[in-house]
């Protein structure tokens, strides 16, 4: 099948190399040394899949219309990115992989022809260098619906999203390990929960296993899952059962005694293993890229203003993450502490 990757960075390198390995024809999106580098050399994947060097075709943008996209540029990218390919997208059925809350639903209100189909890659991936990616974690990607607008009038009526589905997990499913859930709203805060480990490395420069191990900066990601749950819960979303983490888990962890309550990061760290996991946030500030931030720990403070709640927490750690991407300075487990007192 033709495939596209829309933006091979470390999740879509791992899928282009994972689709080429696995006989499809893929092209991918990139820009910079990472578009240079795959030109030369291809796209080489390391870690717990196993090795290989794909081949794929690489581009700026899309010169030929696929059989299947998969957008996996970050959240602050996709809108150019759907923009920049919208001629070849039309129709094409759209996986869109992306952190944060919104990115599947934006899309599907940018490509009305496309059926859009919402991904959450739970895999670890790391960028390590131009033309290299590596699985640090092991770990099933969901796939679900989301919701999109009601068609216009002289739209041509909704894209068949559930047929989407069905494509889009036989032939990902085919080189990645796949689930389909009905609760795609509720995977994506349950992702968005996970993702909260991702502010304190890019904020210290350390491992996510690094800073749970750190009393003081576990303390404070303790607090800010905790934050994210109550706004969740406010809005009235029942989490989806990923990576450990369920509805019921969850609740019991925004009601458990500080203390108890951080046994649950304690657990993630054991889940993600021994392997240094740098978190997508830090390989963004370590590459001089602009950061999600706005997107995963600032879409629960935008959450939260929308039910008429604060979320100081996950506000102050957005801060901290803009501090450190314009001044480039990490700061101590101690600073950060003082920063945010919990």
């Amino acid at each position: 099948m033709r495939i596209a990757v829309i933006g091979a960075g470390a999740v879509g390198g791992v899928i282009a190399a994972l689709a080429d390995r696995a006989g499809h024809d893929v092209t991918v999106t990139a820009r910079g040394p990472q578009l240079d580098a795959i030109r030369a050399g291809g796209l080489h994947l390391s870690g717990h899949w196993g090795d290989h060097r794909a081949r794929p075709r690489a581009s700026a943008v899309l010169d030929e219309r696929p059989e299947l996209a998969v957008l996996t540029v970050k959240a602050q990218d996709a809108r150019a990115a759907l923009d920049a390919n919208a001629a070849f997208l039309g129709g094409v059925p759209v996986v869109v992989v992306q952190n944060g809350l919104g990115g599947a639903e934006a899309a599907a209100a940018a490509l009305p022809t496309s059926p859009v189909v919402g991904g959450l890659a739970l895999f670890a991936a790391s960028y390590l260098s131009p033309g290299e990616v590596a699985i640090t974690t092991p770990a099933t990607t969901y796939l679900g619906i989301p919701a999109r607008p009601a068609p216009t009038a002289g739209s041509g009526g909704t894209p068949d999203a559930a047929a989407a589905l069905a494509l889009a997990s036989s032939v990902l499913g085919g080189f990645l390990p796949v689930k389909t859930t009905a609760n795609f709203a509720g995977g994506q805060w349950t992702k968005l929960i996970v993702n909260q480990i991702n502010a304190l490395p890019a904020i210290t420069g350390l491992s996510v296993q690094e800073t749970i191990a750190d009393a003081r900066l576990r303390a404070v990601l303790t607090a800010s899952m905790r934050e994210a749950v109550a706004v969740a819960r406010a809005r009235g979303v029942h989490f989806e059962t990923l990576l450990g983490l369920s509805d019921p888990l969850l609740r019991v962890f925004a009601a458990a005694p500080r203390a108890l309550a951080q046994l649950l990061p304690r657990l993630m760290s054991r889940r993600i293993g021994a392997t240094p996991n740098p978190g997508s946030t830090l390989q963004s500030i370590r590459r001089g890229q602009r950061t999600e931030i706005d997107h995963l720990n600032g879409a629960v403070v935008e959450a939260a203003r929308e039910v008429h709640l604060d979320a100081p927490v996950n506000a102050r750690l957005v801060g901290l993450v803009h501090r450190v991407e314009a001044e480039g300075d990490f700061l101590t487990p101690a600073e950060v502490a003082r920063a945010i007192p919990v």
